[in-house]
This record gives structure tokens, C-alpha cells and sequence, in this order.
């Protein structure tokens, strides 16, 4: 490649990328033109690379641990009808996303009849324990429970076991639509 004073905004865009700066396209060439119509000074400039580069970092890590957690896709807190489930206890859910709970160690149960939002809240509450650096898994129980059956041996069940003793929020979904299992004498 070769260098000159006036390449063009694109050029300069992948010449940056190709350092291995990851951020991407569209920011870069934002700050460019940014940068140009500011007359920001270079400091002022790498100032504001630095900070583009340590966000999109910060939004690709909370990507890839609701990822890892399983959260899936949902509808933010902000959408949520609270005037639905008429017996929704705002306060206590607004006390939940505290998240002190998670903190002290306390279980949290969500109940009430399907279609009320229990999932939906439980989602946000992983989402936000993520946005604060806390470890979370999000399943059912009865994917769990299949989950640990499925292992062969005490060893490995052990090892499975720590995917969902290991976060420091565990999410169980769908505890009351768990099949029931009766013992039958033999």
C-alpha cells in the first residue's frame, strides 16, 4: 500500500482495521468525518478511537456472554405492560433489578399464570446481571434436568452440574411445565 498525505476516508478506514484496530467500518469512517469537520487535534482524535474501540469491545463481550448465558431474544423492560397483569408488583420487580439478591445469595421465584411476563422479567434480570459483570444461565428446568440425566457417569454429571452451579445468577424457566415424573414400584 502505498502512503500519501490525502488517501481516501475508506483507505484510511481498512489501513486502521488492518493494524487491528477493532472497530468497525461505519464508526471509523464517523470519526473521520467527524474529526475533519471538528478539526480535532490527532490526541483529540485517538482519544475518541480509544473510546469507539473499548465500546464496541464492551457491546461484542455483553453479545457474547447473553450468548454463552442463553438468554435469547426478548422484549426490553421498557415495553413491558405493566397494566396487564393487574397483580404485578412494579416495586418489587424495580427492587429486583437492584439485583441485591444476586449479591446476598437469595433465590428469587417468579409465579403467577402463564402469559404474565415471568419469562420476559427473568430475561431482563439475566441481561442486566450481564450489563454488570455477573456471570448468568438462563434455561428451563426441564432442559436442565434432561441435560444432567443425559450424563453417563458421576464424574461427568459432577462436571455438567458446575454449568449451572458455576453463574452467579442461575435462571430456571418453566419450573411449573416440568413433565412429572412418578416412581412406580417394581
Amino acid at each position: 500500500m502505498t502512503w500519501s498525505l490525502m488517501m481516501p476516508n475508506d483507505d484510511v478506514a481498512e489501513l486502521v482495521r488492518s493494524l487491528g484496530v477493532r472497530v468497525s467500518r461505519e464508526a471509523l469512517l464517523a470519526l473521520i468525518a467527524h474529526a475533519t469537520t471538528a478539526r480535532l487535534s490527532p490526541v483529540q482524535t485517538f482519544e475518541e478511537l480509544a473510546a469507539i474501540a473499548h465500546r464496541e469491545r464492551a457491546e461484542r463481550n455483553l453479545a457474547a456472554r447473553a450468548k454463552a448465558a442463553t438468554i435469547g431474544t426478548f422484549k426490553p423492560l421498557e415495553r413491558f405492560d405493566w397494566n396487564h397483569p393487574r397483580t404485578i408488583q412494579r416495586e418489587l420487580v424495580e427492587e429486583l433489578m437492584t439485583l441485591d439478591f444476586v449479591a446476598k445469595g437469595h433465590n428469587v421465584l417468579l409465579r403467577g399464570p402463564s402469559g404474565v411476563g415471568k419469562t420476559m422479567l427473568a430475561q431482563n434480570l439475566g441481561m442486566l446481571a450481564l450489563q454488570r459483570g455477573h456471570t448468568v444461565r438462563f434455561t428451563t428446568l426441564s432442559a436442565a434436568l434432561a441435560d444432567l440425566l443425559k450424563q453417563e457417569s458421576l464424574p461427568a454429571l459432577e462436571r455438567r452440574l458446575r454449568k449451572y452451579t458455576a453463574p452467579s445468577l442461575l435462571i430456571l424457566d418453566e419450573i411449573g411445565c416440568a413433565p412429572r415424573v412418578d416412581a412406580q414400584a417394581g
